[in-house]
């Protein structure tokens, strides 16, 4: 695809950046108009945002230079200039940032935890659709009709058929969004929804890269983002099954002091 979308004289309007940054506006007025639905201030979700969106920009590009050690020893300018990240360092630098966060403002985490995290679902699709515009994080070759060939790509192999892996991972997380704000209007247990968001996604993601053909580190024989969703998949489990335990048991104390 092209990147370059639009030229206003010095100026070039980049997809992937505007994909990006499309995203957490949506993410963003669908996380307010949720808050406000469950009585929670709206005006710290933008705040969240902001927070967790700095710190996950950081984190995501740390764990890509960890990712990436070697070419970032040769020459450590050109790669943090890059466009590189890892997704999974921002998520976990954005989870920690907004629960340092949450305990500053003394908010309820798990609450803001559930409304965030399928808004981060509704972000990360518009931000694929800008992999998709830049051609990175691209596929493996296919003689398949579903096959897209990249023609002005600085990232993927250009005129020749790939896996739009990046279509399929955003479709993935339009899917995945739906289905939390489905069981979001559910009387969940808090913490739940944005655990299922660990497990979903990691899921996902797993799967995902065995279609992908970039260069993404390996541990053994698996990607560095298949190994780490392995540990997000059990956490988000573990995490899942005990929030809801600890609900049910606060419940029934309830009902028994009653």
């Amino acid at each position: 695809m092209y990147n370059n979308i639009l030229t206003i004289g010095p100026i070039i309007i980049h997809g992937y950046g505007l994909m990006i940054v499309i995203g957490i506006m949506v993410a963003l007025f669908i996380g307010e108009a949720r808050a406000k639905r469950r009585g929670l201030d709206p005006d710290e979700i933008w705040n969240l945002t902001i927070c967790c969106a700095i710190f996950g920009f950081l984190g995501a590009k740390l764990l890509y230079c960890i990712v990436d050690l070697r070419n970032v020893l040769e020459n450590p300018i050109a790669i943090i200039k890059s466009n590189g990240f890892v997704v999974y360092g921002g998520i976990i630098a954005g989870v920690l940032a907004g629960f340092l966060w949450c305990r500053l403002r003394r908010l309820m985490f798990w609450d803001y935890f559930d409304i965030v995290l399928p808004s981060v679902a509704v972000a990360q699709g518009f931000g694929r659709l800008g992999c998709f515009l830049a051609g990175c994080c691209y596929g493996r070759e296919t003689d398949s009709f579903l096959g897209i060939a990249f023609h002005n790509s600085d990232f993927a192999p250009n005129d020749v058929k790939l896996i739009p892996t990046q279509l399929i991972s955003a479709a993935g997380m339009f899917l995945i969004a739906g289905i939390l704000f489905w069981y979001a209007r559910k009387p969940v247990k808090r913490g739940t929804v944005g655990f299922l968001y660990l497990i979903l996604y990691s899921i996902g993601r797993f799967g995902v890269e065995f279609l992908r053909n970039d260069y993404r580190g390996e541990i053994g024989i698996l990607s560095t983002s298949q190994f780490i969703s392995l540990f997000i998949i059990v956490l988000g489990i573990v995490g899942f099954i005990l929030r809801k335990r600890q609900a049910d048991m606060l419940l029934v104390q309830g009902k028994t002091e009653g």
